[in-house]
């Protein structure tokens, strides 16, 4: 019995159960549909909302390309009636000038026709002027020349004579400012040495030992070192002679070790040339780097400074060349410092500027070339190796060529620098007076101020005040192409005419 209560009891519950799960259910799908009717309607409401926002906006920019549309149809309005406006324009000028050139052509054409009317009525009155004074144009024109010209001559050489005068006394006190000012900041000795060299001897009895045995000893000496002594009857000397001053020098080295050392044969006077020769290299090479030094001259090939230095022995007109090399480089940089030139050019240029006499005895050609070829083969530029050559031409093409050309000619003509034997001087005076008295219409030339400056009187019969200027640039044009002198010379050409009459 319990039993089957029980199982009416379960079975009871299993029908409340399924009944209680179907309600349940049903619950949940009705909760289920009315969820996913409100979210289809949101959604519904979302589109129809998001519709509306994008017919709005579709309306807009359609309406803002309306805009668009229409201001690009009024700037495409503005710019063909920009362009009609032109085109009309335009054509208006062309109109205009073809009537100006109409205008013009036909101008022209009076004109021409004028000026052949003028010239026809020119020739005509030519024509009645030549019947009237019996004279054709050309010599009209040639009467007319000859008055005008003496009646304005003498005005005219006036007028140049003052123009000069100004002139070169302004660029002759500027000048002289700048080379007084570069003179006194430059001073630099010089040794005077001819082709011969004295060499002290300590008694009379050291020529004996200098000939030697049948004169072994001077011939050795001489064949080693190629110069030549003289040994005559001054007492306590002996002199070496010979055209290169190195060897001179060599010589006179050898001679005094010679003599200091008391053995004078063959052999050891082998030896003392050999020693010396190595002496005097290290002497040369060493008063090369001091004169680079002393000037400031930097980057020169060591080969260079020992044939610099070879200078300490060369003389020209008594000068010292190296110490003539110093005092241009000395003036150029000066000169090149006042003048806004470069300097390093004029200073390595004026030490450098003679380097070929240092070579001339052994290398054939004159010493311009010889110094230009060797800077060049050192590697030194252009401008530098052409001061070797512009010191000797007339117008150098740079303003450093001037300057090394200047600082020359105030080194070698300043009182002192250079020497002249009396043979040489007298001859070119009279080379000077030579020259001057070549010129037609010269009476008598005069050389004043040792050389330096030449006064010439000619005929006022045949020259006049006019030609004498002339005849003045001609006669320093011939000297400065024809002769040799240092520094500059003066050409005064004086013309006068003195008339003597007696009273009786």
């Amino acid at each position: 019995m319990d039993l089957l209560w029980l199982g009416i009891m379960l079975l009871a519950g299993m029908v409340i159960g399924y009944f209680a799960k179907q309600m349940l259910t049903s619950r949940a799908i009705r909760l289920a549909q009315q969820k996913a009717e409100a979210l289809l309607n949101d959604a519904k409401k979302e589109a129809k909302d998001v519709v509306l926002d994008s017919k709005d906006k579709a309306l807009q920019i359609i309406e803002e390309a309306k805009q668009e549309e229409k201001l690009r149809r009024q700037q495409l309005n503005d710019l063909e009636d920009r362009v009609s406006k032109r085109e009309s324009l335009f054509d208006k000028k062309i109109l205009e000038i073809e009537e100006s050139k109409q205008k013009i052509e036909h101008a022209n054409r009076q004109l021409v026709k004028t000026r052949e009317e003028i010239t026809k009525i020119k020739e005509e009155q030519l024509a009645k002027l030549e019947k009237i004074a019996g004279l054709n144009q050309e010599e009209a024109k040639e009467i007319l020349l000859k008055n005008t010209e003496v009646r304005i001559k003498d005005d005219l050489l006036n007028r140049i004579r003052k123009l000069e005068n100004e002139s070169s006394e302004e660029l002759e006190a500027r000048a002289r400012d700048i080379l007084s000012s570069v003179i006194e900041r430059c001073a630099a000795p010089h040794t005077v040495e001819t082709t011969t060299t004295a060499v002290t001897l300590p008694n009379d009895e050291m020529k004996g030992r200098i000939i030697g045995r049948e004169g072994r000893n001077i011939k050795t000496i001489e064949q080693l070192t190629g110069v030549e002594i003289i040994i005559d009857d001054t007492p306590g000397s002996i002199l070496i002679s010979a055209f290169n001053p190195v060897r001179r020098q060599l010589a006179k080295r050898a001679l005094e070790h010679l003599m200091a050392d008391g053995r004078i044969h063959p052999g050891r006077i082998e030896e003392t040339v050999a020693q010396s020769k190595k002496e005097l290299a290290l002497d040369i090479k060493r008063a090369g780097e001091e004169a680079a030094y002393q000037t400031g001259v930097v980057g020169l090939d060591n080969k260079l400074i020992q044939i610099l230095g070879r200078l300490k022995y060369r003389t020209s007109y008594g000068q010292n060349q190296l110490q003539h090399a110093m005092e241009v480089s000395y003036l150029s940089g000066l000169l090149a410092s006042e003048l806004k030139a470069d300097v390093t050019v004029c200073k390595k240029g004026g030490l450098l500027h003679d380097i070929g006499k240092a070579l001339d005895h052994e290398i054939q050609g004159a010493h311009p070339d010889i110094g230009y070829d060797l800077m060049k083969k050192f590697g030194l530029p252009e401008e530098v190796a052409y001061m070797s050559v512009a010191h000797h031409e007339d117008k150098p093409r740079t303003l450093e060529g001037v300057i090394v050309k200047i600082a020359d000619a105030i080194s070698g003509s300043r009182p002192g620098a250079r020497r002249d034997s009396l043979e040489e001087y007298i001859q070119r005076l009279t080379e000077l007076e030579d020259t001057a008295k070549s010129f037609a219409g010269v009476d008598k030339a005069y050389a004043i101020q040792a050389g330096r400056e030449i006064r010439v009187f000619v005929s006022p019969e045949q020259i006049d005040d006019f030609a004498a200027e002339k005849l003045a640039q001609d006669i320093a044009h011939k000297i400065e192409n024809e002769l040799k002198y240092p520094g500059e010379i003066r050409v005064t050409v004086i013309r006068e005419k003195r008339t003597i009459e007696y009273a009786r």
